[in-house]
């Protein structure tokens, strides 16, 4: 094990050739560098950074509205123009509706499960069902299988996803049959660094001056005794991640310029609505930017409680009207950021939930879960945004025209990303190939690519 001080004292030189247990996913660090490598790399970086509404937002509150229907249908919000002719969205998302020119909207999302879990979101499959010998991986543990990690001291997936007491809005993402070396590393899972440092938590790595000054002076004693040379190349590569600094400060915001977390609104850690989910923070949108600066290529996160079934809880409108605004913000500060730094046509955006709501109102002031029809907004990378795809019956209960499945949705992420889903497969444990996504049905957006 690779031992470091508590902040108060030296570190041993010597440790640091002991780095072999270092893990990450489960694998040790050297093993999990050789796994990627075997995948491959691709450039230009490209990245997805995929938000968890996890609970199922209200789309007929939010991108849907029918201001026609009866009361217990219609809810209490009024709809506002967007910057694109004739589409209208919901009054607490203003920011939004002036950039509706960066995004897609999506009002016809299909083949939900029906299940309270970001399985599927992650997936883009049922967790029930035939599956393949060791499960289905979730987007990034794909991507890391595929293309390894895009530079060097970051892995290819992270999850932001905080841990929280409903485990199904807890998942960062399972590697599935693509193995331990593809699970995400998650710096928010509490107890569980994946990056082990004895006594040292990731948190901790961030925060203390004093460590990053020790690390920085074991790298040039190491260099300067050549005790690296003689090195396998894999050690080699996780002893520059660990002591590089690039992972540690890319989720060290108290680096980012005070104006633009202001921007992004920062957000509050507490767990939102019953204390069973994550919180509202913004935060998480600001270091998924930094981390795909830094080479990650998948950032998943959770973001706030929208399971709204009404009192004593609040209803619908009452907690829409809390967690709209600072999504409002989060997004399209994140959207405007990437834009700003020559990013957005090689980041891939994409935010939903598990499902929808129900077009009536229950007698508690809420919407109960409805698997039949959802929402979605993509952005960036590469796609034809400034268009709405999808429109619903009259109540807002059922797609009337063009229907967009989940797997859809990965389809294009995989094509922004340069996988062709009709021709990349990976083996299972059982040694069969699999399809990223049932090709023979579903492909790429045609719409917006």
């Amino acid at each position: 094990m690779l031992t470091f001080s508590d902040g108060r004292g030296r570190l041993d030189r010597r440790d640091f050739l002991k780095i072999g247990s270092l893990s990450l996913g489960g694998l040790s660090l050297p093993q999990l560098l050789r796994a990627e490598q075997q995948g491959g790399r691709s450039r230009p970086h490209k990245a997805v950074i995929m938000i968890f509404l996890s609970g199922g937002p209200p789309h007929q509150d939010m991108f849907d509205l029918k201001v026609n229907a009866p009361a217990e249908y219609r809810g209490e919000f009024q709809p506002i123009s967007t910057c694109l002719p004739g589409v209208q969205i919901c009054e607490h998302l203003p920011r939004l509706a002036q950039m509706m020119d960066r995004f897609v909207t999506i009002r016809t999302l299909v083949g939900s499960e029906g299940r309270h879990a970001g399985f599927q979101c992650l997936t883009g499959r049922p967790s029930r069902g035939t599956t393949p010998a060791g499960g289905w991986p979730s987007l990034g543990s794909v991507v890391s299988k595929l293309q390894g990690p895009a530079a060097e001291g970051t892995p290819a997936f992270i999850s932001l996803t905080p841990n929280m007491r409903n485990r199904g809005w807890a998942d960062p993402g399972a590697p599935g049959y693509t193995g331990r070396a593809h699970a995400p590393f998650t710096p928010n899972a509490d107890g569980e660094s994946n990056l082990k440092l004895e006594r040292v938590s990731l948190a901790r790595l961030t925060s203390r001056r004093s460590l990053m000054h020790d690390l920085d002076s074991l790298r040039r004693e190491a260099e300067t005794s050549g005790a690296i040379a003689g090195m396998d190349a894999y050690y080699q590569q996780a002893f520059e991640i660990l002591t590089s600094s690039r992972l540690a400060n890319a989720l060290n915001l108290d680096l980012e310029d005070e104006r633009i977390r202001d921007r992004y609104g920062r957000g509050d850690s507490v767990p939102a609505g019953y204390g069973d989910a994550g919180p509202l923070m913004n935060d998480y949108f600001l270091a998924a930017r930094r981390l795909v600066e830094a080479g990650v290529r998948v950032v998943t996160l959770s973001y706030g409680r929208w399971d709204w079934h009404g009192r004593p809880h609040g209803t619908n409108f009452e907690n829409a009207r809390d967690h709209l605004p600072q999504l409002d913000q989060g997004l399209t500060a994140l959207i405007e950021d990437l834009e700003q730094r020559g990013m957005l046509d090689d980041v891939s955006v994409v935010v939903w939930g598990e499902f929808g709501r129900t077009p009536k109102i229950n007698k508690n002031g809420g919407r109960d879960h409805w698997p039949r029809v959802g929402c979605a907004l993509l952005a960036g990378g590469g796609i034809r945004a400034g268009q709405v795809i999808g429109s619903t019956t009259e109540l807002a209960e059922d797609p009337a025209s063009r229907p967009v499945h989940f797997q859809e949705i990965f389809a294009t992420l995989y094509h922004n990303l340069g996988i062709d889903v009709h021709r990349t497969t990976l083996t299972d444990l059982s040694g069969r190939p699999q399809f990223l996504v049932d090709h023979d049905r579903y492909g790429p957006l045609p719409e917006v690519i």
